[in-house]
């Protein structure tokens, strides 16, 4: 697992179909639904003709925090959902990351946001470990 500072990541050995489907399972098991889907790839080649690696983006929600934070923050859903992203490196791998929500609670500034942001992150980083 490596940590950049403001996202959690994971190398694996796996194909890109296998990760998604696995990352969308553990991310379920850790009480997330995903609420938007971005095929950046697809997006990309249709907008502006544009070649890539495949590369998703998935909204990831857990309704309890969420409901947690908006009670908290009304305006907290600017930083919501969690995003997950799954795709092919140039060192030809496949890579899962989710955004760390301690990072993101901490550019607003609320302490009250800090303990269901690291409840999120821990929630995030199983999910990723287990992929």
């Amino acid at each position: 697992m490596k940590e950049t500072g403001y996202g959690l990541s994971r190398g694996l050995t796996i194909g890109f179909d296998a990760a998604e489907k696995r990352i969308r399972e553990t991310l379920k098991e850790q009480g997330f639904g995903i609420l938007t889907e971005i095929d950046v790839q697809r997006t990309l080649k249709d907008k502006i003709g544009a070649e890539m690696k495949r590369y998703k983006i998935l909204g990831a929600c857990n309704p309890k925090f969420a409901q947690k934070a908006l009670a908290t923050e009304t305006e907290i859903g600017l930083m919501m959902p969690c995003n997950v992203i799954v795709y092919e490196g140039d060192d030809g791998a496949v890579h899962v990351s989710a955004i760390d929500p301690l990072a993101a609670m901490g550019a607003i500034g609320i302490d009250a946001l800090k303990p269901h942001a690291a409840e999120v992150r821990e929630k995030l980083k199983n999910a990723i470990l287990a992929v």
